[in-house]
């Protein structure tokens, strides 16, 4: 399967991507570049599909790519990626089969025209 380079190397593009999608699931909305938001979105749906299973190897195997969020210990409602995905967005489409996930295209950025996208949860 065929996936895009981003222009960066094999490490800072996981990184990237790792990030991006963490960040997706915490705040369910993001807006990026086209070509990242599409990579984003099969890795996105892939955590999903996991977070649908709910077994303590598909938790392992999504902790394994999602960054691990700092909380802040005295806010006793924030939780980490990992927790919202299994608890929240997981069982939100238990009764859908896929596409989980849209890009919405916006237009060129302003400085030097990447075409600009935003990437969310579809609503159940």
């Amino acid at each position: 399967m065929a996936y895009r380079k981003l222009g960066r190397r094999s490490g800072a593009r996981k990184a990237l991507l790792r990030d991006l999608v963490t960040d997706l699931i915490l705040n369910e909305r993001l807006q990026t570049t086209e070509p990242k938001a599409k990579e984003v979105k099969r890795i996105a749906d892939r955590m999903v599909t996991l977070a649908k299973r709910g077994d303590l190897h598909a938790r392992r195997l999504a902790a394994a790519f999602v960054r691990p969020e700092q909380t802040d210990p005295e806010d006793k409602k924030s939780k980490d990626a990992v927790q919202k995905l299994f608890d929240i967005i997981g069982p939100r489409y238990r009764e859908r089969e896929g596409g989980y996930t849209r890009v919405l295209k916006l237009g060129p950025r302003r400085g030097d025209g990447a075409p600009m996208a935003v990437i969310e949860f579809v609503e159940e």
